[in-house]
């Protein structure tokens, strides 16, 4: 039986981890468990940082950016002292279960303490939008609409003094905000790390729409591809187009979530609770298609190795015949998906 439910939030923050913990706090207590907040992600379930919470404390949070739990990257939480330290936590806060709001590394986290059994549920949130398990992780949409609206003023600049902006947008191994924001915004050029950039041909179509007297471009790219975006800045001035280089780095982690991350990650935490009460564990809650559905966290981070190219063949022909199947057959389609919108996006460019 589930008495007291643990949450926090780790790794990078994203907007909208705050409208999950309001729904997992207020799931919880509407069902007669009480929440433990855990402050600083795995660094403060190792080091006792909790609060216990009520449904007033998590009023007036939903429309926050950062996270109001704060968040660490803990290196100590890998080692087996550290592990203990956060187990002697669970057991001195009477912790029954945890639910763990991040990325791939929140989610190891989530199953070495599945492993030592404290049931945890996982929940996608990284504005990197790179849980391959999931179509969707809270903060994307955010950072997204941060992108267009930071470029959208470049875009002002460019019309009026006939140049071009190279913007490098985050996403280190995920070109997703990359190619939506760009698809959104009309860039010329989108470079990102999943797909070759073809850059002559990008260079192409900007001096033939020069000569047929447009004015400004930018073009997107991924930060993956380090030093390129500089490197692309100095190749467009050789053809004639002045351009500036720029980078929004860490505002796109900022900011008011919209109303689709709050709603999503509303969804997701009281999912997880429910999970929780059901006596699973082991779970990274998804969103695939507009459906909320479960997978096992080892399946969602083996799953994300092989379609980040981090799972060699070796190891893929260890898993099952039906794991290998359904992970085929889930990255074919995504990586397909993100090809369509890429070269949609070079057809209506210019």
């Amino acid at each position: 039986m589930i008495r007291s439910i643990g949450v926090l939030t780790s790794g990078g923050d994203s907007p909208g981890m705050n409208a999950a913990v309001r729904a997992v706090t207020r799931t919880a207590i509407a069902n007669g468990i009480s929440v433990m907040a855990i402050k600083k992600g795995y660094r403060g379930l190792i080091d006792g940082e909790t609060e216990e919470y009520n449904a007033r404390s998590v009023s007036n949070i939903i429309d926050r950016g950062g996270t109001v739990l704060y968040t660490d990257r803990c290196k100590e939480f890998m080692t087996p002292a550290g592990m203990q330290k956060a187990l002697d936590t669970c057991e001195c806060k009477e912790i029954d279960g945890i639910v763990a709001i991040g990325g791939d590394g929140t989610f190891r986290g989530a199953q070495d303490l599945c492993n030592n059994n404290i049931p945890t549920i996982g929940v996608p949130a990284t504005i990197d939008n790179d849980i391959t398990a999931s179509d969707y992780t809270i903060g994307f949409d955010t950072a997204v609409n941060t992108v267009v609206w930071a470029v959208d003023r470049f875009r002002d600049m460019c019309e009026s003094h006939a140049r071009c902006s190279v913007v490098e947008v985050m996403g280190r191994e995920a070109g997703h905000i990359a190619l939506q924001a760009g698809i959104a915004l009309g860039a010329v050029g989108i470079a990102i790390t999943e797909i070759p950039f073809d850059e002559a041909e990008c260079l192409g179509r900007m001096a033939k729409a020069r000569k047929e007297n447009k004015r400004g471009f930018v073009v997107l790219v991924s930060e993956g591809l380090e030093g390129y975006g500089e490197e692309l800045e100095k190749k467009i001035e050789a053809i004639g187009i002045k351009t500036r280089f720029a980078r929004l780095a860490h505002m796109q982690r900022g900011g008011t979530p919209t109303p689709k991350d709050r709603l999503v990650a509303s969804m997701m935490g009281n999912r997880a609770v429910e999970l929780l009460i059901a006596g699973k564990k082991d779970l990274v809650v998804c969103l695939r298609g507009n459906k909320i559905e479960d997978v096992g966290i080892k399946y969602a981070l083996g799953l994300d190795e092989r379609y980040k190219g981090k799972m060699d063949d070796a190891k893929f022909a260890k898993l099952s015949g039906s794991d290998q199947k359904s992970m085929t057959e889930f990255i074919e389609a995504k990586k397909a998906e993100m090809l369509r919108l890429y070269e949609m996006a070079k057809t209506i460019s210019v």
